[in-house]
């Protein structure tokens, strides 16, 4: 194991900047998700840090070392790509084998560490079968066992479930997440798909543009969000973000927006903070996730009419209409019927306030 700290990393293809100025640690035994659309530079850091990308300015530091002039071979790293990339006429067992005859483990050696990775991944009764005969998710563990039987310093994994149905993506992130809490291998992991990232990751990046957005917990990322690229960005269904303007009242601070300004859309705050003070009577963006509205039974709240029903089986996800502003909620099941009148209201304490300008998180 060993810890991992990125130092001021650029990447340019000529003149086009792939990563702007990359600060992030990760310490010994983390799981680093970066995070982040198609094109936003998390494969490219990546493949700087396995050493197979050269990078233009900075460092990366592996355990204590500098690695930037240090050929791939020799960083103690080990990669699991999208593509399984096995050997189709070879077994299991030798697909597991190969990299450390290459490098001149022993017979002796290379038993054990079948062995030990075999009774890890549960490929014990799939050591003689060959690629064709494994299903998706059994080539994926394979992958991952080739990996596994170097015991490298860090694991790097690129988008290694992105070629799997729906329920073997959720059986392997299972299986990654159960391998990390036994091996407690350092690991990065890159990936464009939120649900991947929350669930794995001990940290997270989110990046776009090749620039580090955030860098925090599953919480953080999600509760509080930089900007308003990371509150759209995470979340399923996304956080609602509406523009308008903040007002006092003597009850409290009151959001005033909506497109209908004869009729606008007012959410009741409660008191006042320090941070939404700097924006009574000025433009920003409120930001709530579909869970922090709640309904109303009596006259506090806004009226808002059904407009559709999503059931999921686990919850009801509720689109609402409130003075002409489109706004998602999560309920229980059975919760909502289309054209239903409704009275919402929601947490003051984890609503969010943006710049309208900067589009950066206030409070």
């Amino acid at each position: 194991m060993a810890s991992l700290h990125i130092r001021d990393v650029r990447k340019n293809y000529g003149s086009v900047a792939c990563l702007k100025s990359i600060n992030i640690d990760v310490d010994d035994g983390e799981f680093l998700v970066l995070l982040g659309p198609s094109g936003c530079g998390k494969s490219t850091l990546l493949n700087a840090i396995a050493g197979l990308e050269p990078v233009s300015e900075g460092e990366i530091i592996i355990d204590g070392t500098i690695v930037n002039d240090i050929e791939s071979a020799r960083r103690d790293i080990a990669m699991v790509f999208q593509s399984y990339a096995l050997y189709p006429t070879m077994t299991v067992r030798k697909n597991l084998t190969f990299g450390m005859r290459v490098r001149g483990a022993s017979k002796r050696e290379q038993q054990a560490a079948v062995q030990r990775v075999a009774s890890i991944l549960q490929l014990d009764q799939l050591l003689d079968r060959k690629p064709s005969q494994l299903s998706g998710g059994q080539r994926q563990r394979v992958a991952m066992g080739r990996a596994m039987v170097r015991e490298p310093k860090i694991f790097l994994f690129d988008e290694p479930l992105s070629n799997l149905d729906a329920k073997l993506r959720t059986d392997m992130r299972a299986e990654i997440k159960k391998l990390h809490q036994r091996v407690a291998t350092t690991t990065v992991y890159v990936t464009h798909d939120q649900i991947e990232a929350m669930t794995l990751a001990t940290k997270i990046v989110v990046m776009k543009g090749g620039e580090v957005q955030q860098i925090g917990t599953p919480e953080d990322v999600y509760d509080r969000p930089n900007n308003l690229f990371i509150a759209r960005f995470i979340g399923s269904p996304a956080m609602n973000c509406m523009k308008g303007m903040l007002r006092s009242r003597p009850s409290g601070v009151v959001f005033v927006g909506g497109p209908d300004k004869a009729h606008p859309l007012e959410i009741s705050l409660g008191q006042l903070s320090p941070a939404q003070e700097r924006y009574i009577g000025r433009e920003m963006t409120l930001g709530v996730r579909p869970e922090w509205f709640a309904l109303s039974a009596g006259d506090a709240g806004f009226t808002a009419t059904v407009d559709v029903v999503e059931p999921t089986g686990a919850d009801n996800f509720v689109l609402v209409a409130a003075y002409g502003e489109p706004i998602m909620t999560r309920f229980a099941p059975g919760v909502g019927k289309v054209g239903e009148v409704v009275k919402l209201t929601v947490n003051p304490g984890k609503v969010l306030i943006f710049d309208a300008v900067t589009e950066e998180r206030v409070s």
